[in-house]
């Protein structure tokens, strides 16, 4: 039955305990189904919600104000222009702001509107923060009706039907669909994004399993011709290509999922000798290739101010990470060396193999949330190359 919201709500986020959150619809119509996360990056909100890596996620901002740079077209992080394949909603404490940047040539309730991402604005973001501290992410339907007209029993069975990310594969939707060359490097302001990139030193094949842009710059930027390849190739048509080094994308879903095909590939490629650089869900599969277990967070890992220890060095670098699943660190075999690791709960997040140039890491060195602390990994991957000859 359809019920009519009392409250004068316009958009409603229904968990599958019965829970139904209320506020202002933003963004486009309709309903969406997910896990809801919450991400505490103060910025950046347009490459969080273009991220492929929150395909299948509904994302609550901690931060109370959102909006306030706008939109514009060069900061979308998924290669895929469809929007199934990065996030499916966002949850907002306050109304998103208009636009007050140079470099804004949309609101970003419009672009989410053009973009069909349901928003949710005027919800206690730290209420449900805390919840799902506490009890975990939850499996939930985000709903937006400029009437305010939800029938909340059916979207509450639609949230309990809805089966979440685990044994979930999404790489195989979030990849390209053909190979491609990438040739775009850093931003470097005010120019913007380098064009054309710096010439290549390196042949680099990048295994697309949700590949972010700018990690395709930061590649780029170190020397590499970037030649982005569908999350399905095989190692033997990657080696065929002759490639200086491989790269494992970052990407959705369960890493066990995606590595019922993927992870036999990466194994030959491990085992060919090529360097090999992994991030996120590329590292959580290496890890899978090499006889690690992977597992399911309670909350995760979202948000731009991580610190994340380089054991190599002693380090510390403020990180942005993105993922739900984690490599269990008790099970590394013995060839596997662990690199870095959370200080926020001691979780890995880094391996090296040590007899060969393979290593990964768990956050997303490309994404420099302020600090730029991490781009070193692809000065590494680089000399690895380079040594390799």
């Amino acid at each position: 039955m359809t019920s009519q919201l009392l409250s004068g709500a316009t958009g409603v986020l229904v968990l599958a305990d019965g829970t139904v959150l209320q506020g202002i619809g933003v963004g486009a119509t309709g309903d969406a189904v997910g896990e809801v996360c919450f991400n505490t990056a103060m910025t950046g909100y347009q490459e969080i919600l273009t991220d492929p890596s929150y395909m299948a996620q509904i994302i609550a901002f901690t931060f109370p104000h959102v909006g306030n740079v706008g939109t514009n077209i060069d900061d979308v992080e998924q290669m895929s222009g469809a929007a199934e394949t990065s996030a499916r909603g966002a949850i907002f404490r306050g109304v998103p702001t208009s636009p007050a940047n140079w470099r804004a040539d949309s609101d970003l309730a419009g672009w989410m509107a053009r973009r069909g991402v349901i928003g949710l604005a005027g919800v206690d973001t730290r209420a449900l923060t805390r919840r799902i501290r506490e009890r975990g992410m939850p499996h939930a339907v985000i709903a937006h009706d400029p009437q305010g007209r939800f029938d909340l029993e059916a979207l509450v069975a639609k949230a309990k039907a809805w089966n979440g990310l685990v044994g979930l594969d999404l790489a195989k939707d979030a990849s390209c669909l053909q190979p491609f060359t990438y040739g775009e490097g850093l931003w470097n302001w005010p120019e913007g994004y380098a064009q054309p990139a710096p010439e290549p030193k390196f042949d680099v094949v990048v295994m697309d399993y949700g590949i972010k842009r700018n990690i395709l710059r930061a590649l780029t930027s170190v020397g590499a011709r970037a030649t982005v390849v569908p999350a399905s190739t095989s190692a033997e048509d990657v080696l065929a290509r002759k490639p200086q080094g491989v790269l494992l994308s970052n990407g959705p879903g369960d890493p066990s999922a995606t590595g019922a095909y993927a992870v036999p590939e990466i194994r030959k490629l491990v085992e060919s000798g090529v360097p090999v650089f992994g991030i996120c869900l590329g590292h959580q599969m290496l890890s899978l290739a090499l006889g690690a277990r992977t597992v399911k967070m309670d909350q995760g890992h979202h948000g731009a101010n991580h610190p994340v220890k380089d054991l190599t060095t002693g380090k510390v670098e403020i990180v942005s990470m993105n993922h739900g699943f984690t490599v269990d660190r008790d099970s590394l075999p013995a060839p596997v060396t662990e690199t870095h690791v959370s200080l926020f709960d001691g979780t890995n997040a880094g391996i090296a193999l040590k007899d060969r140039p393979v290593f990964s890491v768990q956050h997303h060195p490309e994404a420099s949330p302020g600090p730029t602390d991490s781009l070193y990994l692809f000065d590494r991957f680089a000399k690895m190359m380079d040594a390799a000859g």
